[in-house]
């Protein structure tokens, strides 16, 4: 039974997490191409996919740690220091996704689909930093700001380098004694 929760637990990794990688560091700087030219609506469309693709997989994800948590239960390692770091890794990297990464995609997405570009006022950009108000001022404030993309750049960089890290820890194992 371990091995069939192992092999589930690798490909719900691959196909739940994977995506959501991918798609999260495409969205940026995708953001920073709509949001130069307000009329391109391939832009725009290509933002819409990157931040469904990043929401469904994200969901999906769940059962990552679900089926790790049966895995490391079935291995008898739940008490292993490998293991703990890799769930506490694990759960501030879908903090950082649920929090930061998900959020500023909409905020950008809802700007582009405003119409807000790089031409917005510079009074408008007073706003960015009043992050999570609602309302077309807000977000084309966002939009205005350049450092709104960089920022998400910034937040996807570290939800990445945290499964990254969890994935070391899976493969290595501190302290294994399977010789890996």
């Amino acid at each position: 039974m371990t091995k069939f929760f192992l092999v589930l637990h690798v490909l719900a990794a691959i196909v739940a997490v994977g995506p959501v990688t991918v798609a999260a560091s495409m969205f940026p700087p995708g953001a920073r191409r709509a949001l130069a030219d307000p009329g391109d609506q391939r832009a725009a469309e290509t933002l819409r996919l990157l931040h469904r693709i990043c929401r469904v997989y994200a969901g999906l994800g769940i059962a990552v740690p679900v089926l790790g948590f049966a895995t490391a239960m079935s291995m008898g390692v739940l008490s292993d220091a490998w293991l703990i770091a890799s769930m506490a890794l694990t759960g501030i990297a879908a903090a950082v996704l649920l929090a930061l990464v998900l959020p500023r995609q909409e905020e950008l997405l809802e700007a582009v689909e405003a119409g807000a570009g790089a031409d917005a006022t510079t009074e408008l950009a007073a706003t960015t930093d009043t992050i999570g108000t609602t309302g077309t001022a807000a977000t084309t404030g966002i939009a205005a700001n350049p450092r709104a993309t960089v920022r998400l750049a910034m937040f996807t960089g570290i939800f990445n380098l945290l499964w990254a890290t969890v994935t070391i820890l899976m493969i290595v194992r501190p302290g294994s004694t399977t010789g890996a």
